[in-house]
């Protein structure tokens, strides 16, 4: 019995470890303090080592959500192992003082839901903020600054007003790392965010101190509201390299990491009333400075025929919010409803275009009409009046149909004809069939031409198929292929990474050895700097090449240890493009 009860033992042991073995998944929270100020501020990072489905965050009830979920993957290959880790990250400050607790999140991976484990979090009074200067996230909050820059705090009502939030960052700290936590929403407002394709840094100064500075994100706003508004503050999660008290071997100072969050003071503008002296009696909130004109074509036409009036008003303002002018035609014209175009470019200065009203116009009778002027009123902004401009008088002739009795010229609400009856003879109602004569297709020289294209493509077909089968028997060069596609696919995500010095040095390191795996077609665990070298030099690679692609290797290596500043990573990326199109000529 003895015998047998530790034969099942250990049978169920080693089951249990086999189970174990296959179900690697972790996953697990992970919180910056469990102990903090209620004047601080809390990250939580939900991590897993297998991607997952159905992520599903904890109540956050205690705590004011300043920003997220921020989702980052890292996916990496080193000597030949796989190493994945996705992370969901949360910003929170807490509500009250008190000992609170995080509860668990879940994910689904394979079928399987998997939890995290609870989390308590004590919050007390407010502390001071440490001022030690040796303190990295001291250092860091003493050498940046988020700032929001307006270009004018008392507009007038729809007068445009841009936005710029700059990231200023002295000389002693480099930005490595930044993502948007929270955009304003711009209540109040009509707004337009300005993309910014690429984040590139300059030189400028900030309250009497040199800086460098990140343009992280612009917009064009048009009040919609008198009196005082507030824009919302922006808030950031940064990466800054700052330097440590210790040194490397060769004597100069480490840099350290510190992630910080930064938000940048709410703003608020008074927003001036349009003066009501002046103020024409149909003015409709055009603010800016604009031409208007009318036009008409063709002005000589036949009764049922169509014709178009267009009203456009051109140049700068508001012009996505202002109403065009409308117009009276006599009641002899029928017309339908109009076509709103527009062509506007919107940059921080303002919106700039046209805007065009495109009229069809249907006569009912022969007879001259006329089109009275068209009045447009705005706010000019350079003279801070208001204007008006009108438009030219024109004449539409209709030379033939049947005669009104009435006043062609009065002006009526009434836009129906007298008789419609004809108001669509302009237009092609009726189509003239003519006879389909389908000739005889057998003995035909298409028949005989069908009859052998089949015996014409047999050769075609054969050789194809040959040449499909010598592709499939090349593996190596199929998986040269391959691997050339996935260089090109890293470079891209290298690019997309930029700002993240860790996804950025991985992305590049498997582009740069995608390249050299296509090339040389040995395997990427055979490749070393020593071995890429002296295949590349029998190769007749030039030694520069050489040179710059070991430095490069080099860098993403160091990359794993020290993070680097944005500089370099473009730099980095350059030099990489450059030496991808010198490989491919080997």
């Amino acid at each position: 019995m003895v015998r047998y009860a530790l034969t099942y033992g250990l049978y169920f042991l080693l089951l249990a470890q086999t189970v174990l073995a296959q179900d690697g998944v972790s996953f697990e929270a992970k919180v910056s303090k469990q102990e903090l100020g209620i004047n601080e501020r809390l990250r939580v990072d939900f991590i897993m080592n297998e991607d997952g489905d159905n992520f599903v965050p904890p109540s956050f009830d205690q705590f004011h959500l300043l920003g997220g979920p921020n989702q980052s993957i890292s996916n990496s290959w080193i000597n030949g192992v796989r190493s994945y880790s996705k992370t969901y990250s949360y910003f929170l400050s807490p509500k009250n003082k008190g000992v609170f607790t995080i509860g668990q999140a879940s994910i689904e991976v394979a079928g399987s839901v998997y939890k995290t484990q609870l989390i308590k979090i004590t919050v007390t009074a407010a502390v001071e903020q440490p001022k030690d200067p040796n303190d990295p996230e001291y250092v860091a909050d003493q050498n940046m600054e988020l700032v929001a820059e307006l270009s004018n705090p008392n507009p007038y009502l729809n007068e445009a007003v841009s936005v710029v939030y700059k990231l200023y960052v002295s000389d002693d700290v480099y930005l490595s790392g930044l993502n948007i936590l929270d955009q304003p929403k711009y209540n109040n407002f009509w707004s337009q965010i300005i993309p910014i394709n690429k984040l590139e840094i300059e030189r400028g100064t900030y309250k009497n101190r040199s800086y460098n500075y990140v343009v992280v994100s612009r917009a064009v706003l048009y009040p919609q509201k008198e009196g005082q508004l507030t824009i919302e503050p922006l808030s950031l999660d940064i990466s800054l390299e700052v330097p440590s008290q210790q040194r490397n071997m060769f004597g100069g100072f480490l840099r350290q990491t510190v992630r910080r969050t930064v938000t940048a003071p709410s703003r608020t503008i008074q927003v001036k009333p349009l003066p009501e002296v002046g103020k024409p009696e149909n003015f409709s909130g055009a603010v800016g400075t604009f031409d208007f004109s009318m036009t008409a074509s063709p002005e000589v036409l036949k009764a049922g025929e169509a014709f178009q009036v267009k009203l456009k008003v051109s140049g700068k303002g508001n012009l996505k919010l202002l109403k065009m002018p409308e117009f009276q035609l006599p009641s002899s014209l029928e017309m339908y409803e109009p076509e709103r175009k527009e062509n506007i470019n919107t940059s921080l200065t303002g919106m700039s275009g046209d805007v065009t009203v495109n009229y069809t116009v249907v006569p009912a009778f022969r007879g001259e009409y006329p089109l009275p002027e068209v009045h447009f009123d705005y706010f000019d902004l350079a003279s801070k009046s208001y204007k008006s401009i009108s438009s030219e008088s024109l004449t539409i002739e209709v030379t033939e149909g049947p005669v009104n009795n009435g006043a062609v010229s009065n002006f009526s609400e009434d836009k129906t004809p007298k008789s419609n009856t004809k108001a669509f003879s302009g237009f092609k109602t009726q189509t003239a069939f003519q006879p389909i004569v389908t000739p005889n297709f057998f003995n035909s020289k298409s028949f005989w031409l069908w009859l052998f294209i089949p015996l014409l493509m047999l050769p075609i077909v054969l050789l194809f198929k040959r040449r499909r089968e010598a592709l499939s028997a090349d593996v190596v060069g199929a998986k040269s292929k391959s691997d050339w596609k996935m260089a090109h696919r890293y470079l891209k995500e290298a690019s997309s990474a930029l700002g993240d010095s860790k996804r950025f040095y991985e992305a590049l390191e498997r582009a740069l050895y995608n390249v050299l795996k296509s090339k040389l077609k040995v395997p990427i665990t055979a490749l070393n700097k020593e071995g890429i070298s002296q295949i590349l030099a029998e190769k007749k690679c030039k030694p520069t090449t050489i040179s710059e692609l070991n430095s490069l290797l080099q860098s993403c290596e160091f990359a794993r240890y020290t993070p680097s500043a944005l500089e370099s990573m473009n730099s980095d990326y350059e030099k990489a493009a450059v030496l991808i199109v010198e490989l491919s000529k080997i």
